[in-house]
């Protein structure tokens, strides 16, 4: 018996096909090293085409697997310094607990949240807890022969009220996936699908209902197509007519590039296209 996927990754094909590799509206670079010792640096850096905002952040990680505790701490352009402490299996086989906080010096604004992880065969659940918000979101999976069904509950502890919720429901099989949501008090509901066609060629759909007041539903198709070993392209479209599409390259081992393009095909004489680039550096 497998343990089932957490209740955000239910539907995550059909979410990467569509939404991942489509570096769209700016420059992006994303450097990373490991030292001997095994702690891991990471660089981000984005530039917004439109405004010309530089945003970024430099991130270290330190990680012991053999005791499963790790330790990761960043600092943004914004002058956010955000930590996350990890123990998995420390306290109860299949617990893993993480401890969330973010610092801003200037303002002194403060977060902090407590993520408990707890997989067992057909059962995924997370809880957590804003510490300063005093909100508590718990969520879980049950999972058997490829079937999934969940949900999700925000509490405020103050006033004791359900503030929002969600459902969830699919089915993943070795070349195909299914899924359906009902969001936002069940007020928003989708319902998507994943194919692996080929080897080399997967496709997927989705189709958004935005609940009452919505005229129409909301529907994205996309593709993926492998060239190589070391090259992909993407490609999605919307029926508000918006086309994307994505190219990425493994120049060598540790070194990709992705290029992508979103235009408006309603709005061809219009200066509504966007173009992307994004380098990953990786040793």
């Amino acid at each position: 018996m497998s343990v089932p996927v957490a209740f955000n990754d239910i539907g995550k094909p059909v979410k990467d096909l569509l939404s991942k590799d489509y570096p769209i509206g700016g420059v992006k670079l994303e450097v990373k090293t490991t030292a001997p010792n095994g702690v891991t640096f990471k660089v981000n850096g984005n530039r917004d085409n439109k405004t010309g905002i530089i945003v970024g952040d430099l991130e270290t990680k330190y990680a012991d697997k053999a005791r499963g505790f790790s330790l990761t701490e960043a600092w943004t352009t914004s002058n956010h310094l955000n930590g996350k402490i990890e123990l998995e299996d420390n306290v109860a086989k299949g617990l893993k607990l993480e401890l969330l906080t973010s610092l801003l010096p200037s303002s002194n604004e403060k977060t902090a949240k407590v993520n408990a992880t707890y997989k067992q065969p057909n059962v995924h659940t997370v809880a957590t807890l804003d510490v300063f918000k005093s909100s508590v979101i718990v969520n879980s999976v049950v999972g058997q022969q490829g079937f999934l069904v969940g949900g999700e509950v925000a509490y405020n502890v103050v006033d004791g009220k359900i503030h929002r919720y969600h459902a969830a429901a699919g089915y993943n099989a070795n070349d195909y996936a299914v899924a359906v949501h009902a969001l936002n008090n069940m007020n928003i509901m989708t319902a998507a699908y994943y194919h692996r066609v080929t080897a080399d060629l997967e496709a997927s759909g989705k189709a958004t209902w935005a609940g009452e007041g919505a005229t129409a539903v909301d529907i994205q198709v996309g593709a993926k197509l492998r060239l190589d070993e070391s090259a992909f392209v993407k490609s999605r479209i919307s029926n508000s007519g918006v086309l994307a599409v994505a190219y990425t390259q493994s120049i060598r081992p540790g070194v990709k590039v992705n290029l992508g393009a979103s235009i408006d095909t309603s709005r061809l004489n219009e200066n509504a296209h966007k173009l992307g680039l994004a380098f990953t550096l990786e040793n």
